[in-house]
């Protein structure tokens, strides 16, 4: 088994996320977001399957949830309109920026956690 601490850390993470009141996102949807994200693009369908080893389909199917909650969004690429790109919105980048905190604030140490969250 892991490192029970790291399992620790990472279920406090998952735990403050869910109380903050966003969306509440599958691990395939936080591997495409954090993807695209924190991965210099551009980003298609084809591209991230092939990066996360996952079928097109269960892509297009997760990117259709981030788009809807307005964290992603699909173009057409101007040079070739057969490809679709998976770009940033401001709003996912303030989605992904919240996350980030949180993951900061658990990793810092239980006395900086403590004190946040009591």
């Amino acid at each position: 088994m892991a490192a029970p601490g790291i399992l620790t850390t990472w279920r406090d993470v998952l735990a403050d996320a869910v109380r903050s009141d966003g969306p509440d996102l599958s691990m395939r949807q936080w591997a495409i977001l954090l993807t695209v994200y924190l991965n210099s693009g551009p980003h298609t369908v084809r591209g991230l399957s092939r990066d996360l080893n996952v079928p097109k389909p269960a892509i297009s199917r997760a990117l259709d949830a981030l788009s809807i909650l307005g964290f992603v969004r699909r173009v057409r690429d101007e040079t070739d309109r057969r490809i679709v790109l998976v770009q940033k919105t401001p709003e996912g980048a303030i989605y992904v920026d919240e996350f980030a905190r949180i993951v900061e604030n658990r990793t810092r140490g239980p006395a900086v956690s403590a004190a946040l969250y009591g």
